[in-house]
């Protein structure tokens, strides 16, 4: 396992990550505390130091979880975590994509980091961001002045930002790394799936100042190469949020990926996984993961070599024609269009609601 530095700090990050909602959420099975915390040591095992929890994770289960697993060598690893939903006003609301509400309020904000301390057993947090801030929160001095208020304080080490749960959020993003200078920015980002992500790790790249955590590092699942045009989901899967189109035309992207991993002596799950590292802003990769084959698998791609340069730009290519496959843009979320910036995806076509001019839509890739 290799490890990389925050900017500005000492806070270290195996390449790949675990996070701990694969565990507690109850989206990918359910685990009694026993078998969760085989698989965290498991992971620890590997290589793995940098874990990432939710306080809205099962309630709070992800930080218990966690206590659990490295109470006994707690300086040795790197726990991230995330405030701002209010499951304590609100224990049952949230149901799948469903949000419950925010509190942006400084005394909840404290007071959250406070319970989440207590919860695993530390007495400082290495990096604590704002979950799923959206349009109105990254104005809000309050947040970002209570989160550095805390660090101060030595409860926490650095403070950031996540995105989501959707894809989308750019400009909330750009002006997260560009304006508020945070030092952890959580996002999704794949290689089928490489916008805003990208955007924002460009950004990151440019100022210096930010590290990146990747989730959704393999589109649901679609980069484990472990689907077929049968795979059905159950209906407590996160997956089914998905419409039927996204694993067929998943599935014919696949196909023009096959050189990335055959005969290479990695398995596409791996190469997806190295093409997120190919950026030097990003520090950390969260598969989901919640079985020891997947875990063995993903932990080991951080001793793999590098992508090459050709590597790259042939994905890129790839990218800019949607692989080959005509669809339209998901539903983002968020502020995706401003005026004075023209960005947008790298696979365009006309009447897409981004800037700029495109290829016409018949002929911005083959059907």
């Amino acid at each position: 396992m290799k490890y990389r530095t925050y900017p500005g700090t000492d806070i270290r990050a195996s390449e790949v990550g675990f996070g701990l909602w694969t565990l507690a959420a109850g989206w990918w099975g359910d685990f009694t505390d026993e078998q969760a915390v085989a698989l965290l040591h498991r992971a620890y095992d590997l290589g793995i130091t940098l874990y990432d929890s939710g306080d809205t994770y099962g309630n709070g289960r992800a930080d218990q979880l966690l206590r659990q697993a490295f109470g006994d060598r707690r300086d040795r690893v790197t726990i991230t975590t995330k405030v701002g939903y209010d499951f304590y006003g609100h224990p049952d609301a949230r149901r799948g994509q469903q949000e419950i509400p925010h509190n942006a309020d400084p005394a909840f904000i404290r007071m959250a980091v406070e319970k989440s301390l207590e919860r695993m057993g530390t007495d400082v947090l290495d990096i604590v961001s704002y979950h799923n801030a959206h349009e109105e929160h990254v104005p809000n001095d309050e947040i970002w002045e209570t989160l550095q208020r805390l660090q101060d304080e030595g409860k926490i080490r650095a403070w950031g930002a996540a995105l989501g749960p959707s894809n989308g959020y750019l400009f909330e993003g750009l002006d997260l790394v560009r304006n508020r200078g945070v030092r952890n920015l959580q996002l999704i980002n794949n290689v089928l799936e490489p916008f805003p992500g990208q955007i924002l790790t460009e950004a990151a790249e440019r100022t210096g100042q930010t590290g990146i955590q990747v989730r959704v590092t393999h589109s649901s699942g679609m980069l484990e190469g472990k689907y077929t045009a049968d795979t059905e989901f159950a209906k407590n899967d996160h997956r089914r949020h998905r419409p039927r189109s996204w694993l067929i035309n998943g599935l014919r992207k696949l196909e023009a990926l096959r050189w990335l991993h055959e005969g290479r002596g990695m398995t596409l799950g791996q190469a997806a996984l190295k093409w997120l590292l190919a950026s030097p802003a990003v520090m950390t990769t969260l598969p989901n993961i919640y079985n020891v084959e997947q875990l063995e698998e993903f932990a080991a791609a951080s001793d793999l070599p590098d992508l090459s340069a050709d590597d790259l730009e042939r994905i890129a290519e790839l990218q800019r024609t949607n692989f080959g496959v005509h669809e339209d843009h998901m539903r983002y979320k968020g502020t995706m269009v401003r005026d004075g910036e023209p960005l947008g995806p790298v696979y365009r076509y006309a009447d897409d609601g981004f800037p700029g001019a495109p290829a016409a839509k018949e002929t911005a890739a083959a059907d």
